[in-house]
């Protein structure tokens, strides 16, 4: 998806590392895959504000910009069972003027085992329309910088 392996971060990769809970598993004691997209929803708001500078909570509430998900394409190749430390990795594979996609990961952090990877679509849109808006400025600005390598 990034050009990288399934293994092997891109060099901007942003990451945070992450136990897997009992409340992310299923009865069966591995992760309910639904809970990965609550995981790395969180991971997109900790990259916006720790890993680019900006503040998510200002650009939701007091700017009314919204970062909603338009596409969303899952692979599961292992699992993750409660009790495991995992990492979770971000980088930007393109950034268009209204758009971005990212690629985002699920791993072991010594072995590099992928448990799952997602490709996903952000537009950025006025919570006022609803409708798509250019990526702000610094927002823009802030993911070039952090992400040099990435497409326009």
């Amino acid at each position: 998806m990034s050009g990288a392996s399934e293994t092997e971060a891109s060099p901007a990769e942003f990451r945070r590392p992450r136990m897997i809970r009992f409340s992310d598993c299923d009865p069966a004691g591995i992760v309910f895959y639904p809970q990965y997209f609550v995981m790395l929803n969180g991971l997109v708001e900790d990259w916006v504000s720790e890993g680019l500078g900006i503040d998510y909570h200002a650009l939701i509430s007091e700017r009314r910009i919204g970062l909603p998900t338009v596409r969303l394409e899952a692979d599961f190749r292992a699992v993750s069972r409660m009790g495991d430390q995992v990492a979770l990795g971000l980088s930007v594979e393109r950034l268009g003027s209204r758009s971005m996609s990212l690629v985002l990961r699920c791993f072991e952090p010594n072995s590099g085992e992928l448990r799952m990877q997602v490709k996903q679509v952000l537009v950025t849109t006025s919570l006022e329309s609803h409708r798509a808006v250019e990526i702000p400025q610094d927002l823009r600005a802030a993911i070039l910088r952090e992400s040099p390598s990435s497409p326009v």
